[in-house]
């Protein structure tokens, strides 16, 4: 099995993920089909023999949203820790898992600052630009958002916190015999479709105008790890296997 490892998730659905209004400033909440969603991708892949086993994470890393944080609620992980916000909804029933990893709220994983395209949809913001005399095949992986953030924003905000990562969480584990008692290692991302996607990018040393080839959909996970157990072979891992027990 990759490890260590990061997931990557993407909160729930919102009326304005659903209709494509880019949200990044705006705290909207979860539609309930969200949130039922949200609760059902926890049944399927939270727990001791799934994907994402809560007392091997090493940390977590929630954006100051709303919506992500009670997306990371629902998933239920069961976290022995006190939350950094006041619960935005009914408190799920104990799923008899533990996990001891602290809950970081962070702006370094918030979503991308749309600036003037706060609350429009792509094709409204080519409409716009062209009215302005700009160039009509915007691309926000090399042009950014007027008003405000570039690719050159969020790469610096990204690679600080990919920093962290390698550094604080990673480093102590990877690549350690396996009879050797090591800390857990994982870190869980709970934030935004285009700020993972630009995470993800990063993480194997991409630059961010070379727009990625993959999507993340409401609600989604997805993992990042290392080939070769090496520090210095970052991947996108595509999939994983559960691990189960004898």
């Amino acid at each position: 099995m990759a490890t260590p490892r990061v997931f990557l998730v993407r909160h729930g659905e919102t009326e304005w993920s659903l209709s494509g209004k880019h949200t990044g400033r705006t705290d909207i909440p979860l539609t309930a089909n969200g949130e039922r969603r949200v609760k059902a991708t926890g049944q399927a892949l939270v727990g001791n023999d799934r994907l994402i086993v809560p007392n091997k994470l090493a940390h977590i890393y929630v954006s100051p949203r709303k919506r992500a944080q009670r997306t990371f609620e629902l998933l239920n992980l069961g976290t022995t820790g006190p939350l950094p916000w006041k619960v935005h909804g009914e408190k799920l029933a104990d799923a008899g898992r533990t996990c001891n990893a602290r809950v970081e709220v962070t702006e370094d994983i918030r979503e991308w600052d749309y600036g003037d395209y706060e609350g429009i949809t792509s094709p409204e913001i080519r409409e716009i630009r062209t009215k302005q005399g700009l160039a009509l095949r915007w691309d926000i992986w090399r042009d950014g958002c007027i008003g405000g953030e570039s690719p050159e924003d969020i790469t610096e905000r990204v690679d600080r916190l990919i920093k962290q990562i390698r550094e604080t969480w990673h480093l102590p584990v990877i690549g350690k015999p396996k009879s050797e008692e090591l800390p857990p290692g994982d870190v869980l991302i709970v934030a935004h479709g285009h700020i993972l996607r630009a995470f993800a990018l990063r993480w194997v040393g991409k630059m961010l105008q070379e727009g990625p080839a993959f999507l993340l959909e409401a609600g989604g996970v997805g993992t990042l790890s290392y080939e070769h157990y090496n520090i210095d072979e970052p991947a996108i891992l595509l999939g994983g296997a559960f691990v189960v027990g004898p």
